[in-house]
């Protein structure tokens, strides 16, 4: 047989396999969930093969571990969720009762909801979680005397030269330190996977998941968060003739993510972060010592930055001096940026942990590790950072996946990243400008992209209605990247706003929220464009002080 012949024979087989692989032709035999990554029985898990690479079937095959949410109601059909991140677990993220609850109640009922370990996510998925690192240990040696463990050091607004001068002087070891991550990423035992993780991989897994569960030409339905946003606009992009009722929920603006260097990213995405700290800090001063032992009789909210502030020059000094101090710089703003994230954690923050993190760090007592520990249990409880794997190693499955999206970064320089880092915090947020690590700052040295990248076109959605919804005050995700996106996304995207605080319209509780979604999960009823809806009243920040309250009095004044 000649080549050419052989050569159209492979094409043609691949095209055909490629084809089969998106209307589907397998079943998922859904059974009990593992117990130590799920622990709702009521939940429902299940094995789908799928092509590492869909257009080149002779690489082999992934794993997708599934979970399914048995509908409340008459069911209609499924709801595909993502949870975001990237690189958060869709199995551990349903079994959380609030999780599953909200999606239930958003979605009316009536849907059976689906959510997956993406690749490079969790250890039942195959290609599973990314590490770069044998132990926690090697992790450590690798980056010891570097703002790795420490975070940046500066406090107020980056215009101390001195510590300007500093981060800079450190451009050159962090950049060869990135550059030698890479490589230990390529050569562990996760790097052979690492060109079959990304966005638009997850986009077809997901019609693959479809497919198996309401067949091939069934419309998709769809909720993604955050990252899951991402996700969601690929999707209607890519499958334009496959959307059902799509909504994204904390939006990440896709053009931007697609087509720019994924460090600015952050001017965007920051916009709203100091705004929601305001929050924090205002909820604490109406409660008073009462409702926040933080809290002096008198103070106002910048009483309460000021004490914030101190705990961060604290923790400044004592990082600076000891690189090994216990509770460093960069572990104060990671945990902070959590606490951002949910409301409903900010009374239990305040009264729990702040004070006792400003005695250790001030030396008013003894700094032992309990504190340490409970900071760090904090970072880890977030559903970022929810691991099920024996390796203590800090996970790069966020790396391996943003860093597969992004555009090609040849000439990018770490110098240049921590200009941009300066710039962010004197100009875009004061309070987390500074955060550090962060995985948008890896992509320029990362040894891999995705055999498949998506860079638009945006507004290929055929003009069907889908929901892009997102809180007036999100710390990472803010109102004005819903916005943009929206108009990005078409006509067809209908603008919904939640007036309240954290990481997407689940941050807080809005019975007008559930109940205009669950109107377009059940029946097709779209809400009116850039529609606001309210927290509901009875819905306490702190005690005695509602959401109104606190947007009421947040301070007109920069921090």
């Amino acid at each position: 047989m000649g080549h050419n012949k052989l050569a159209s024979l492979l094409l043609a087989s691949a095209a055909s396999y490629y084809v089969e692989s998106q209307r589907g032709g397998s079943t998922i035999q859904w059974g009990a969930c593992d117990s130590s990554v799920v622990t709702d029985a009521s939940l429902s898990c299940g094995f789908l093969d799928v092509p590492l690479d869909y257009q080149d079937p002779s690489v082999g095959n992934a794993k997708l571990a599934i979970i399914k949410a048995n509908a409340t109601g008459e069911r209609h059909g499924s709801v595909f969720y993502n949870p975001g991140g990237p690189g958060i677990s869709g199995l551990t993220d349903l079994s959380s009762a609030l999780i599953k609850d909200f999606l239930l109640n958003a979605t009316g009922g009536v849907y059976d909801i689906i959510s997956w370990d993406p690749r490079g996510v969790g250890n039942l998925t195959v290609p599973g979680e990314v590490f770069c690192f044998d132990s926690a240990v090697e992790y450590a040696m690798f980056f010891n005397g570097t703002i790795e463990l420490t975070g940046i050091l500066e406090t107020g607004n980056f215009t101390n030269p001195a510590d300007v001068n500093a981060l800079l002087a450190q451009a050159p070891t962090m950049q060869k330190k990135y550059e030698e991550l890479g490589q230990k990423c390529l050569n562990s035992s996760s790097g052979k996977y690492l060109k079959y993780v990304g966005t638009p991989a997850t986009v077809r897994d997901m019609v693959s998941i479809a497919n198996a569960i309401e067949g091939p030409d069934a419309p998709i339905n769809y909720y993604g968060i955050s990252y899951g946003s991402l996700v969601g606009s690929y999707f209607v992009n890519i499958f334009p003739e496959r959307m059902g009722k799509v909504v994204i929920d904390g939006i990440l603006n896709p053009v931007k993510y697609a087509t720019q260097k994924p460090y600015a990213l952050w001017s965007e995405q920051f916009l709203s972060t100091d705004t929601v700290y305001k929050g924090l800090i205002t909820g604490c001063a109406l409660a008073g010592p009462a409702g926040c032992p933080a809290a002096s009789d008198d103070d106002g909210p910048l009483d309460i930055d000021a004490k914030f502030q101190a705990l961060i020059r604290g923790a400044y000094e004592a990082t600076k001096a000891n690189a090994l101090a216990p509770i460093p710089l960069g572990l104060v703003r990671q945990v902070l940026l959590l606490q951002l994230y949910g409301p409903e954690g900010w009374s239990d923050f305040m009264t729990n942990n702040f004070t006792q993190a400003v005695e250790a760090i001030m030396a008013e007592a003894p700094a032992n590790g309990t504190l340490t520990t409970r900071f760090e249990h904090l970072v880890r409880r977030n559903p970022l950072m929810k691991r099920a794997t024996a390796n203590d190693s800090p996970s790069y499955s966020r790396e391996a996946i943003q860093c597969a999206d992004a555009i090609d970064l040849q000439g990018v320089t770490m110098e240049e990243q921590f200009k941009n880092i300066i710039s962010n915090t004197q100009n875009v947020s004061h309070i987390m400008g500074a955060l550090w690590p962060v995985q948008n700052y890896v992509c320029p040295f990362w040894p891999v992209r995705a055999v498949e990248r998506f860079q638009g076109p945006f507004n290929n959605t055929h003009g069907k209605q889908f929901v892009v919804a997102s809180n007036v005050y999100d710390p990472v995700t803010p109102l004005a990247s819903a916005e943009k996106t929206a108009r990005a996304l078409g006509e067809g995207a209908v603008l919904l706003r939640q007036n309240g605080f954290g990481h997407a319209t689940v941050a807080e509780p809005s019975s007008c929220t559930i109940n205009l979604l669950a109107a377009y999960f059940a029946n097709g009823t779209v809400p009116a464009n850039n529609t606001l809806c309210e927290v509901d009243a009875d819905y306490e920040l702190f005690s005695g002080v509602t959401t109104v309250d606190v947007i009421a009095h947040l301070p007109s004044t920069d921090i």
